[in-house]
């Protein structure tokens, strides 16, 4: 079933959104669609993460979402480690994604997962950038790794 997963990225993603958000927050009057993105978040080496969903657009901090790009360029050498689940679907590009010394290389339609602990690298193995979504959960990790970045609102 992994396997499969793996490869359909919607079918996961879906599976992925559903089992973050659990256990189930309080029901609402009506759908609400999230608003626009909240801010951008631009890093000293090019790569800018546009918040799409956190606990301000959510309601709470199940989950977050943002819309990452990463340049091209040399691979970093120093590896770094969340403290949620980070699930990465690649739009574009080629994402080399070093997870504990074991390189995979991602391509568009593909999901990397990461667990909090593991430490990763995120390089980029196509000339041209890799555009992603990611997705923490539980959310946190935007508040956690923004001091590293120049934050840009949206608002």
């Amino acid at each position: 079933m992994s396997t499969r997963l793996a490869r359909d990225g919607r079918t996961f993603l879906v599976l992925a959104l559903a089992l973050a958000i659990a256990p189930p927050v309080a029901a609402q009057a009506s759908y609400e669609a999230a608003p626009a993105p909240t801010r951008v978040l631009e890093g000293r080496n090019g790569v800018s993460i546009r918040i799409l969903v956190e606990a301000a657009s959510l309601g709470g901090g199940e989950v977050e979402i943002g819309e990452i790009t990463f340049p091209p360029g040399p691979t970093p050498t120093r590896g770094h480690r969340h403290g949620a689940i980070e699930i990465f679907y690649v739009l574009e590009g080629e994402l080399e994604h070093i997870v504990n010394g074991t390189s995979h290389r991602l391509s568009p339609g593909m999901v990397g997962i990461v667990r909090p602990g593991d430490e990763v690298i995120h390089g980029v193995a196509s000339p041209g950038p890799v555009r992603a979504l990611v997705i923490w959960a539980p959310g946190g990790e935007v508040e956690r790794i923004a001091p590293g970045f120049t934050v840009r609102s949206l608002r």
